[in-house]
């Protein structure tokens, strides 16, 4: 088997505000053999963000040719900024290192086209819709029409939960990434066999 057979891809998917940027990044520290996939974006950096670590920040314009010219294998236009997965970077890293997708129901939908991908779809969600106010308050990254926008997208997003594998509440940070480590291991155990 050669190491492409063998490494996974797993996407994490929820409504913003749900934990899944931190489980990821989670995910990377205990397991080096997982790369997180660093998506493109037009929208502008956050204060903490670094560009080529948490998202390659572009032009709208260049990220439009980008998808005239199809180099995407996924790409959704979200709260006004367009996000994307270019197919390069993932065909790259694969062959060395298994992957992570911190992406929405839209790329999701799009990457499952592609059946070469061995997929492990993970949707995460809050408990009910009050903790996910709270949390977007708590985080502090965005206006408050943003949150709202976010809030408001909530329902939309969890009508999607039906094209994923597994679906985690996310009501304790340590439990959840339990659950996805035993997701990981189990996956990795089949693909050995």
């Amino acid at each position: 088997m050669t190491k492409v057979e063998e490494n996974i891809l797993v996407i994490l998917s929820s409504p913003s505000g749900v934990g899944k940027t931190t489980l990821t990044k989670k995910i990377q520290q205990k397991y080096q053999s997982f790369k997180i996939s660093v998506s493109h974006t037009t929208r502008p950096p956050r204060s903490n963000e670094v560009d080529g670590v948490d998202y390659h920040f572009t032009s709208k314009e260049k990220f439009e040719e980008l998808i005239k010219t199809k180099k995407f294998y996924e790409y959704a236009n979200i709260f006004e900024n367009y996000y994307g997965t270019l197919k390069a970077n993932v065909d790259e890293i694969i062959k060395k290192n298994d992957i992570l997708f911190d992406i929405d129901w839209q790329g999701t939908k799009q990457l499952s086209k592609f059946k070469k991908l061995k997929l492990i779809k993970i949707f995460l969600i809050t408990s009910n819709k009050r903790e996910l106010k709270k949390r977007l308050l708590k985080r502090d990254q965005n206006t408050t029409a943003e949150i709202d926008k976010r809030f408001n997208s909530f329902d939309e997003d969890v009508k999607h939960w039906k094209d994923y594998d597994y679906i985690i509440i996310n009501e304790n940070l340590e439990v959840c990434f339990k659950q996805i480590e035993s997701i990981i291991e189990y996956n990795k155990n089949l693909l050995s066999i």
